[in-house]
């Protein structure tokens, strides 16, 4: 490019330097003056094209790694902010080294060979101190590169470990060895993992549907062991309940023959009873006491007694 500034300065000038020995006069200025104006205005620009291009910006959480034509990849990384290099012989690369989330979803086999669908999301981002070394054997898209290969190995070779109801009933231990294998891995290429967490977790609908029998029949025996109880229950309730009327009866039939004024006792509890609930009745009743078990006064009884040669009856109560 300055070259071709220069060429076209040269032509300006000797066309101004032809101009002016034609046409102008003592007077007038010559072809020098104007070719010498030129170049000036010429070697302005290329110090303007060349102060621009020897800076260059690093914007906040990104740095920079610089190539060198003659050396190389530079060890040195740039901070964000202003920074300066040699134009044409020296080009910077913008990386970025914000948190960034990788999600993956992979099929498979658990211990017990039920297949299994397993979702693991990473929250990665580069080590700051070790991007030229990414840069060079890596590239700038290291994540897409490296962790989907290496998420899909350690998330099949941790959920072979497990049984399918082990994988739900230890959830976060599965996690942790993920996150433990993964960062191992990732750390051999400089990727640091700040999260690494398993989204989902399904099985297949063969198996979904026969840990839903399962349920059913557990919770079929479940009811079934309730009714049982319950039916044991009920059994040795009616079988308290009717020794107790046996031994009420039994006791009732001794008081009884001990003492006939318990029968009378009786007598009186189920009158007020009976007169309690007609007194509360709107109905009119008209009946016979003794039916209603309301005539409480005691039956006469005759007793004949013989006395001075005759025979006496007597009305006892």
């Amino acid at each position: 490019m300055a070259q071709r500034l220069k060429d076209a300065a040269k032509k300006l000038g000797e066309a101004g330097a032809k101009a002016g020995g034609e046409g102008g006069g003592p007077n007038m200025p010559g072809g020098a003056a104007a070719e010498a104006a030129l170049r000036a205005l010429v070697a302005a620009g290329i110090l303007g094209v060349g102060a621009y291009n020897s800076i260059y910006s690093v914007e906040a959480g990104h740095k920079a790694v610089v190539f060198n034509r003659l050396t190389g990849v530079k060890n040195q990384t740039y901070p964000e902010g202003l920074n300066f290099n040699i134009p044409w012989l020296e080009y910077p690369t913008i990386f970025s080294i914000r948190t960034k989330a990788a999600n993956l979803t992979t099929k498979s086999g658990s211990q017990d060979l039920q297949m299994v669908t397993i979702g693991i999301r990473v929250l990665h981002r580069p080590n700051a101190a070790h991007l030229p070394f990414i840069y060079q054997r890596l590239g700038t898209d290291y994540d897409e590169r490296i962790l989907p290969s290496i998420i899909n190995e350690v998330a099949k070779a941790v959920v072979a470990r497990f049984n399918a109801s082990e994988l739900i009933t230890q959830r976060e231990l599965v996690s942790a060895q993920v996150r433990k294998e993964l960062e191992e891995r990732a750390g051999r290429f400089n990727i640091l993992l700040e999260d690494v967490a398993i989204t989902h977790l399904t099985f297949s609908p063969e198996y979904s549907r026969a840990v839903e029998s399962k349920q059913v029949a557990e919770q079929d025996a479940q009811r079934a062991a309730y009714i049982v109880q319950g039916a044991k229950a009920e059994k040795e309730t009616i079988i308290t309940k009717a020794r107790g009327q046996a031994e009420s009866t039994a006791l009732i039939g001794q008081a009884m023959k001990k003492n006939q004024a318990f029968v009378q006792l009786r007598r009186l509890d189920a009158a007020k009873e009976i007169a309690h609930g007609l007194s509360n009745s709107g109905n009119k009743i008209y009946l016979n006491s003794d039916s209603l078990l309301l005539n409480l006064a005691p039956k006469k009884r005759e007793k004949i007694i013989k006395g001075g040669g005759r025979w006496w009856t007597f009305g006892l109560f």
